[in-house]
């Protein structure tokens, strides 16, 4: 926990620094009507995930690390907080307070340093399974984890803290739909003035999106996120068991004439990696990104909604780097295209920006994301019109 001198100390030093300034106009961006305040948009413009801040053996990101990406021109984070230790179902009130006491202190960090934080509610497989066999008692459980969480971002400005309902509903489509309407005007009456995020069922992939009817509560923004194609975003997996463990070096784009995807399609059927080989086969060739980003778009354009990529990364233990860091590239920058805000996965695991020995930022990993394109500063988000 960070001492409130250091708080301030920290704060004073990044309002006398180079604050970010805002950009123009991005003039490709779709003009959209919707409630969410424009400077919330703005805000969401580019983030990261704090995955592990929250957890039983919490690793929050040190003031510095946090104020050196502010600078760098990150204004978002997505604090994802485990579901369950919020949940009294599944854990003890001293536990619960104890983890709504650090989701409080690391918003009040993230807040001084300039940042906006979204609270994602993470579930876990006891949740999940619980959420598939009792609808009922997992809305209870939702609805009560909501409340607690409300009461921590009441003390905060509402412009400043976003309300992720939940991540990744490992349910189907309908009922997903008719729980996200419940659920989010109960939280609307707990939280008035603040955003909400939501997204659809399916890992809330892109193409799930068109079959996810967007609420009638305006001030909402849509999450979806991406690790297509996954044959090279999650190759070197961490689970032997997993086909993609036994996938490494694989290019991106992946071309099926490239030397280097011969070699390891070559490796494979080799060490009867049938599995393997058969996902390497059906990325081959892949989609490029705005194809699979285009079921997005058209959802979009048929709703008139802001959207934020708030999941997306390449694990780092198989790819290679240049690869890696092209697949980077290319998704922040179509998604800048749109106006979507996005969010990397994540900051200092197995996805994460920092460098593996020296824990510092890897810079390469950082320009792949932001470039040398301007952030969406307030100017830009003035086109996304509020009804």
């Amino acid at each position: 926990m960070m001492g409130a001198e250091n708080m301030k100390r920290l704060a004073i030093a990044f309002l006398c620094s180079a604050i970010i300034p805002l950009a123009d106009a991005v003039n490709a961006c779709p003009l959209l009507r919707h409630g969410v305040p424009a400077d919330r948009v703005s805000v969401l413009a580019r983030g990261f995930n704090a995955d592990g801040w929250i957890n039983d053996k919490p690793s929050p990101p040190s003031p510095g690390l946090l104020l050196q990406l502010r600078k760098e021109g990150m204004t978002h984070v997505r604090l994802p907080v485990p579901a369950e230790p919020i949940m009294l179902r599944f854990t003890s009130k001293a536990d619960q307070k104890a983890r709504l006491e650090a989701v409080d202190d690391a918003i009040t960090t993230l807040v001084s340093l300039g940042y906006a934080a979204s609270i994602d509610l993470h579930p876990g497989e006891r949740f999940n399974r619980l959420h598939r066999q009792e609808p009922a008692a997992a809305m209870e459980a939702m609805k009560d984890a909501s409340r607690e969480l409300a009461k921590i971002m009441r003390r905060h400005p509402a412009d400043r803290v976003f309300a992720e309902l939940l991540n990744e509903p490992d349910i189907d489509a309908e009922r997903w739909q008719s729980e996200v309407e419940e659920l989010s005007v109960y939280v609307r009456q707990l939280l008035p003035r603040t955003t909400m995020i939501v997204g659809p069922v399916n890992w809330q992939r892109p193409d799930s999106l068109p079959g996810f009817r967007p609420l009638s509560d305006l001030n909402v923004v849509y999450a979806i996120h991406f690790y297509d194609p996954m044959v090279f975003t999650h190759q070197g997996h961490w689970d032997p068991k997993d086909p993609l463990h036994d996938i490494r070096g694989l290019p991106y784009p992946i071309r099926a004439e490239d030397p280097e995807v011969q070699k390891l399609r070559q490796r494979l059927a080799d060490e009867n990696r049938e599995k393997a080989l058969a996902m390497l086969d059906r990325a081959v060739p892949d989609e490029r990104i705005d194809r699979w980003l285009e079921p997005a778009v058209a959802w979009q354009q048929q709703f008139s909604r802001p959207i934020i990529v708030n999941e997306f990364g390449v694990l780092k233990a198989g790819a290679p780097r240049e690869s890696r860091l092209r697949w980077l590239s290319s998704v922040t920058s179509y998604a800048e295209r749109q106006c979507w805000g996005w969010a990397h996965w994540e900051l200092s695991q197995g996805f994460g920006l920092l460098d593996d020995k020296s824990g510092r930022i890897d810079s390469e990993a950082l320009k792949a994301l932001l470039g040398n394109r301007p952030s969406r500063g307030s100017t830009n988000a003035g086109q996304l019109h509020n009804r």
